[in-house]
């Protein structure tokens, strides 16, 4: 079997390109240990000030812990959700399945501003109800985000099902197998990664949302991305870029830890 290898020049091109697209990454470091109240970059001695910051500052620590309360929520509601949908549509294969998915991925095509407006008057009705899953409460934006993140996990469960063997499920049916027992023991453990790979993209995708947060909160339900939004706004936090700086770290460590659990697991394999 012929490996292609890439050329010097095809090297040094992708070389240049991550090069440019991390320089901005890289420009983040250094204001992150500015010693003065503004974003700017250290022309003398280096502070661990706004590390401080985000350790003694309680606002940081309760946007941390709302923004994964929220990503967990939504990341399960939204994969269990369109599990169940893809299962559907899989089993039962309806007339409308096309109609049926297409809706599905409605929010995901809508404009964000439309999006944002329609979850908002709904959450604002919500609250005469409840005090929970309603407007600037967490319960409302963790809905919010299921609504958005949802059709990414539609996609994702229905392309695994589209590669997955109709014959297996015909054969445990044609055994008497009942229907939850298809669905939990034949079906999902066959997709089960890209389950988990639904669960990982909707909480990363919750994680991050920012424009239908601005939306549907206001002064009680602050997330991580919305506290960092308020600081660039506002007043231009430094401590924004120690916190970029974290993550950034976390993410670069994740990376490293999965590229030294793949190389090990290589050797494995090839046994």
């Amino acid at each position: 079997m012929i490996r292609l290898r890439p050329g010097p020049v095809a090297l040094t091109l992708a070389g240049l390109i991550a090069v440019f697209l991390l320089l901005p990454l890289v420009a983040v470091v250094p204001i992150s240990f500015t010693p003065t109240r503004f974003l700017s970059v250290p022309s003398g001695a280096w502070s661990l000030r706004h590390y401080r910051a985000l350790i003694e500052n309680p606002v940081w620590g309760q946007g941390l812990w709302l923004s994964i309360k929220i990503g967990l929520v939504a990341s399960v509601v939204a994969t269990a959700l369109a599990t169940a949908f893809s299962l559907g549509l899989w089993m039962l294969r309806p007339r409308f399945a096309n109609a049926l998915f297409g809706l599905a991925l409605l929010p995901m095509v809508a404009p964000p501003v439309v999006s944002a407006l329609t979850l908002y008057f709904l959450l604002v009705t919500l609250a005469q109800w409840n005090d929970i899953i309603a407007y600037d409460r967490w319960g409302g934006v963790a809905l919010a985000h299921v609504v958005m993140v949802a059709p990414y996990a539609v996609v994702v469960v229905s392309v695994a099902l589209a590669q997955l063997d109709r014959r297996i499920d015909l054969a445990a049916r044609a055994m008497g197998a009942r229907l939850f027992t298809r669905i939990f023991r034949v079906i999902l453990p066959n997709i089960r990664f890209s389950v988990l790979t639904a669960l990982f993209l909707t909480f990363v995708l919750s994680w991050e949302e920012i424009g239908v947060t601005l939306f549907v909160t206001s002064v009680q339900a602050i997330t991580l991305p919305r506290l960092m939004w308020m600081g660039l706004r506002d007043n231009i936090d430094p401590a924004i870029a120690a916190l970029s700086v974290v993550l950034i770290v976390l993410v670069v460590v994740i990376l490293l830890a999965r590229a030294i659990w793949e190389m090990r697991a290589q050797p494995e394999r090839s046994r």
